[in-house]
């Protein structure tokens, strides 16, 4: 990349953040999510993974800024003593890796479908079409429950808690990509009638050759919106599936399952085991879903203001 497309880009971007001081604010603080759970061994005060560093003793305990807290523990500990500074910060850290990966996987699957539908047409175009519409008249959050209770059913408990993750991921991944598929057709289609296609097809360029090499980069933009909604989609299917006790098991903290294993204390008086992981995972989603609206207002001419 060029000196001067930095420099546009760059341009672009603090025009973007002057313009959308909201968006800007919401990109510092996923940046600062990233960052802190990118180092969470480091920052974390201990291993919420290793049943050996916390004590039962030192369950329920309240935030160091309440009374009868301990000052050891920030943000208080849960109801097995763990502290739960730590378990938000590897909860957040599993719960992003859901959500990119899984968004990962819909794009694998979707981006190629929707470049060949609109691309070829006709009855290809057609088959993609309906099979995204099947897909998505079924609803995520059922297909996921009944996925991953079979796979529990199947597996057991045991060897779940061991393929929580990958299982997750291929889930939701599955499950949404009709939504990158309907982007990639619709915007193939626009592309394939330009005069930059039609050249390179009179110069010889096979149909995978136009499709990969000159369509793809002109449709990336609407692709990366799409994909930092889809990745708060997915957080919140993995938030929502480890609450129900279908994804993370209790061991492996989420944010899910930090917000399900509190559920039943609220009205104990240990709220903060269930609000304060709450209160990050909207936090999260708020902010991706922001940096997406300022991505397409970036990324889309039409949206700027004149």
């Amino acid at each position: 990349m060029s000196a001067q497309a930095l420099r546009t880009g760059r341009r672009a971007l603090l025009g973007l953040a002057a313009e959308r001081p909201g968006a800007a604010l919401a990109a510092a603080l996923l940046g600062v999510i990233v960052i802190a759970v990118a180092l969470a061994p480091l920052i974390a005060p201990q291993n919420p993974f290793d049943l050996a560093s916390f004590d039962v003793l030192d369950a329920e305990l309240p935030p160091s800024w309440l009374q009868g807290s301990d000052k050891r523990f920030l943000l208080g500990t849960d109801a097995q003593g763990r502290d739960l500074f730590s378990a938000i910060l590897y909860g957040t850290r599993i719960s992003l890796l859901v959500g990119v990966l899984a968004v990962a996987i819909q794009a694998a699957i979707g981006v190629p479908l929707g470049l060949l539908a609109g691309y070829v047409g006709g009855r290809t175009d057609s088959l993609v079409t309906r099979a995204a519409d099947i897909q998505l008249s079924l609803s995520t959050l059922m297909l996921a429950i009944i996925a991953l209770a079979l796979f529990r059913a199947g597996l057991g408990g045991e060897s779940l808690s061991h393929l929580a993750v990958p299982l997750l991921v291929l889930v939701i991944g599955l499950a949404e990509w009709p939504y990158f598929a309907r982007t990639a057709r619709a915007a193939t289609q626009v592309e394939a009638t330009k005069d930059y296609v039609r050249a390179a097809r009179a110069l010889g360029g096979s149909g995978p050759g136009v499709v990969w090499r000159h369509i793809l980069p002109n449709i990336l933009s609407p692709l990366i919106v799409v994909g930092t909604t889809q990745i708060a989609g997915a957080i919140m299917a993995e938030a929502a599936l480890s609450f129900l006790g279908l994804g993370m098991p209790v061991t492996k903290p989420s944010l899910g399952t930090l917000i399900r294993s509190g559920y039943d204390l609220i009205f104990a008086g240990a709220w903060w085991v269930t609000v304060i992981p709450g209160l990050v995972l909207i936090g999260l989603l708020v902010s991706v879903n922001l940096l997406g609206d300022a991505l397409r207002d970036g990324l889309d001419p039409r949206l700027r203001p004149r």
